[in-house]
Parts: structure tokens; C-alpha cells; sequence
């Protein structure tokens, strides 16, 4: 009972239309049939109308030409194939099964359910008091979610989750390895306040094939960032939007609910090079190093190279905070040891890094750094290259001491 109130979360059916009717849809708009596997084997999509649009957000004459739409509003896995980037088939299966568990979670954010799931109790009376039957957190029901899809696509050797304690291994010939945080930024969901998701891939390290399971699995999620093949976030928001990039360019694509595709939005991000937004807990002000709380004077006051005055914004949320950095500029920190190198810094620094950005960990290039544990952590600033390069020009900007508060 409880497992399908919590994995239900599909959208009423709506009456299905045998053809256009003029009335919804004037015959001077461009149509397109919407392929029929992808209503049944979508359980976000099923009863969907078996139309689509060419582009829902900004409907097209039928005077425009093909190549116009598909460059505006290229889905997802049409970018990832011949349209945009040919990263390899493998890669875009397992990125199909990533946007379908994505999708999984978006419907499960939004749910009415999601109070009681984030709180951990019961939702109704069940008669039953038994751990087994008991809700689980959002956090690990995405997990779970994710772990499913990927065991399902064939195409993951081995992956590690901020929620697991070590790596799971799932397949001996899976090519790559996933590395994730499942839900970021839960803990405030009962506030609406924006969560995501956060995951980094590598090729598995074929060349330990030999070794045992465990340290062979231990040793693939520890591999360096610079190594990523590519890296994604999911932002929850008023917007669920999948933001990717696989080594050249860093996009984002938006998830139009009407056909369940995520659409190219922001192709080709750019971060400014210079923003005016930073982004931290100004609260822990008075625990932070001097050099830290010296940068922050300067550039509230207008004083530093940037003559303009900043202003904050933050959300508590790293994904939030982080796609707005990405494209506003400016910079988003948390100077603490607090954030992990292997699920949260490596992928997000790819990102950056691919848009134009930076991410350092106050002193060091975050992609540089090998990870010798897989929940280490580390301080993390990500933003505009000329803020992060002021920012390491005050040295001692890595607040060591937590006083007062747990990490």
C-alpha cells in the first residue's frame, strides 16, 4: 500500500485526441505526433494527449524552419546524439535512465506526501508499527530511485551515494561509474525551498578489473575530477531543470510537464567573469578566518576590484545557490569542511569549469585535488573566475574551527 503511494506519482489521464482539434490547437501551428513507446513506458508521461508540440514553450509558425525549433529546443537526448554532442550510445542510455529516475523524483518532491516522507512518519494509519512498512526519508527514496535506474540501464559498474556508507557494485561490464548525492538540500523541504540532485561520471578503471569487488569499487569512486566525463545537476524548483555538461559546454535543459522532455533552455552557458551576488551563511560571520571576513567587508562596501557594491543572496540550498551563480556570477561558498569532494565539489567544479567558472576550495583548484576517502570533505567556492581569483588572493578564507554548531 505504502510502496505505491510513494512511487504513484503519475499525472491524471487526460482524454486522448485521435487528431488535432482546431479549436486547441489552430492549424497554423507546427505538430508533431508524440511517439507512442515513450506514452506506455514513461509512467511520468502516461495519459498524456498523443500530441507534442514542436516547441510547448514558445509555439512555432509553421513558416519556421526545422532547424530553428530543433536549435531553440532540442530535447536532451537529442543533443546528446547527432544534434549536439555524440558522447557514445552508452552514455546516452544511461542519461535516459537518469532523466526518467529525475523525473521519478521531481513528481515526488511535489507531492502532498513529501511532509510526511521528509518527517519520517507514518502517512495514515497503516495498522502496522513495524520498521519494514514505515516511510522512508525523501533522501533515500531518491536514492533508491536512482540506484533502480541505474541498475537497470546496464551501463554502471559500480556507484556511491552521499546516503550509502560505501560503493554499491552492479554490474562486472558496466563502462561507467556514477558518483551522487540524491537529494540536496532536503532538510528544508518542508518550506518549498529548492532541493537537487547531484551526480558526476567516469569510465571505469578497466585496468583493475583484477582486483577484488570491494577495492575495486572503492578505487573507481575515488578517481580524480579532472577524470569526469561529464556531470549534471537537477534543480527542483519552479522549474525542474537538468542542467549537463559532457566536456564541451555546459547546458541546461528545462522539463516541459505537458510532454515529460527535458528542452534545451540555456544552451552554452557562460558565467560572467565578474559577478555582484555572494552567496553564504552570514550568520557563522564572527567564526570566520580574517582573511574571509576581510574579502566579505571589501566587496559589500564597493572596495574591492570590482567597484560595485555586492549583495547576498542565500538560499541554503548548493544546487539553488549554485544555478544562480552560474548564471548571474558572483560567488557561492561554504568555507567550512563541510561539503564532500566526491558527490558535491568534483561534479559542480566540472561544471563550472566547462561555463567558464571556477571552483576551489579556497587555495586549491577542486578538480585537482585527488580524494583519498569517499565522504571527504571540503571547504568549496564556486563562482565567476575573477571573484574566486580575488576571493584566494585573501589566503586564509578556509574557516577550520566549527565552533558551536555541527558540520
Amino acid at each position: 500500500m505504502l510502496s505505491s503511494i510513494i512511487y504513484s506519482f503519475n499525472f491524471p489521464p487526460r482524454t486522448q485526441l485521435s487528431s488535432p482539434n482546431p479549436a486547441i490547437f489552430p492549424q497554423k501551428y507546427n505538430l508533431a505526433p508524440f511517439p507512442a513507446e515513450n506514452m506506455s513506458s514513461s509512467p511520468f508521461c502516461g495519459g498524456l494527449i498523443n500530441l507534442r508540440v514542436n516547441s510547448p514553450m514558445a509555439i512555432v509558425s509553421k513558416n519556421a524552419s526545422v532547424d530553428s525549433i530543433n536549435s531553440g529546443f532540442s530535447t536532451l537526448m537529442e543533443y546528446m546524439g547527432k544534434g549536439g554532442v555524440d558522447v557514445g550510445d552508452d552514455l546516452v542510455v544511461l542519461f535516459g535512465h537518469l532523466e526518467y529516475a529525475c523525473k521519478k523524483i521531481a513528481a515526488l518532491v511535489a507531492s502532498p506526501f513529501n511532509s510526511s516522507l521528509s518527517k519520517n512518519i507514518a502517512i495514515g494509519n497503516t495498522g502496522d508499527s513495524s520498521d519494514r512498512d514505515k516511510p522512508k526519508p525523501l533522501d533515500i527514496v531518491s536514492n533508491e530511485i536512482i540506484l533502480s535506474s541505474l541498475r537497470n540501464s546496464g551501463k554502471v559498474a559500480v556507484m556511491a551515494s552521499e546516503e550509502d556508507e560505501g560503493p554499491v557494485w552492479i554490474t562486472d561490464d558496466g563502462p561507467f561509474v556514477v558518483v551522487m548525492d540524491p537529494l540536496d538540500g532536503s532538510r528544508n523541504i518542508d518550506a518549498s525551498i529548492p532541493t537537487g540532485t547531484i551526480f558526476g561520471i567516469y569510465k571505469r578503471l578497466v585496468e583493475i578489473d583484477h582486483l577484488p569487488v570491494e577495492e575495486k569499487a572503492l578505487l573507481n569512486c575515488l578517481q580524480s575530477g579532472a577524470k569526469l566525463v561529464a556531470a549534471a545537476y537537477v534543480l527542483y524548483s519552479s522549474a525542474t531543470i537538468l542542467c549537463a555538461s559532457f566536456g564541451s559546454g555546459t547546458h541546461a535543459f528545462t522539463l516541459d510537464n505537458t510532454t515529460g522532455d527535458f528542452l534545451m533552455t540555456h544552451p552554452n552557458i557562460s558565467i560572467p567573469p565578474r559577478g555582484q551576488i555572494y552567496s553564504v551563511n552570514d550568520a557563522r560571520y564572527f567564526d570566520w578566518p580574517e582573511g574571509l571576513r576581510q574579502y566579505i567587508d571589501t566587496i559589500r562596501q564597493g572596495k574591492g576590484k570590482n567597484p560595485k557594491k555586492y549583495s547576498a543572496r542565500y538560499i541554503c540550498s548548493l544546487v539553488a545557490d549554485f544555478h544562480r551563480t552560474l548564471l548571474y556570477g558572483g560567488v557561492a561558498m561554504n568555507p567550512r569542511d563541510h561539503l564532500r569532494l566526491v558527490y558535491e565539489a568534483n561534479p559542480l567544479s566540472f561544471l563550472a569549469e566547462k561555463a567558464g567558472g571556477r571552483g576551489s576550495d579556497g587555495r586549491n583548484r577542486i578538480l585537482s585535488i585527488q580524494p583519498v576517502k569517499l565522504h571527504q570533505r571540503l571547504p568549496l567556492f564556486l563562482g565567476s573566475p575573477e571573484d574566486i581569483e580575488e576571493l584566494q588572493s585573501y589566503r586564509d578564507v578556509q574557516q577550520k574551527v566549527n565552533p558551536g554548531y555541527d558540520v
